[in-house]
């Protein structure tokens, strides 16, 4: 991902405010996550920017709906998402360990995540195989 990606990635969430980022159809959005589910749910990214790895989040996105995540086309196969379920507990997670914090937050790093006051979260790896637009379904 290119350094104007991964300003538009911090920037999106942070226009939103509280993170809650407007449901918009998949082809609106470049790299768009849909919830399949009856709860909603918070995600966070993780991403290389061809430089460094880092992390972003947290995007809540309501039952039955999809937020976008990049809304631009993508540059990178490879992406990372970290999902937890509301109300009903569970989380949507892989092997890719990211930095994560409560609240808010853009981490560019991914590495001694403890020794920075950070949590870490194993996350999913997304396989867009190269596509410039992809969508990314969560399901029971």
């Amino acid at each position: 991902m290119s350094r104007t990606p991964l300003l538009l990635l911090l920037a999106v969430p942070a226009l939103a405010g509280s993170f809650f980022v407007a449901s918009a159809p998949p082809a609106l959005a470049k790299l768009s996550v849909c919830n399949k589910t009856t709860h909603s749910a918070s995600l966070a990214l993780g991403f290389f920017d061809g430089k460094n790895w880092g992390s972003a989040g947290w995007w809540t996105v309501a039952a039955g709906n999809c937020t976008a995540l990049i809304e631009e086309p993508l540059n990178g196969r490879y992406y990372y998402v970290y999902a937890e379920h509301h109300d009903v507990g569970g989380a949507w997670e892989g092997d890719r360990s990211f930095c994560v914090k409560q609240g808010r937050f853009a981490i560019l790093s991914r590495t001694d995540c403890m020794t920075q006051g950070y949590e870490v979260k194993r996350f999913f790896q997304v396989d867009t195989g190269n596509s410039t637009d992809w969508t990314e379904n969560l399901a029971d």
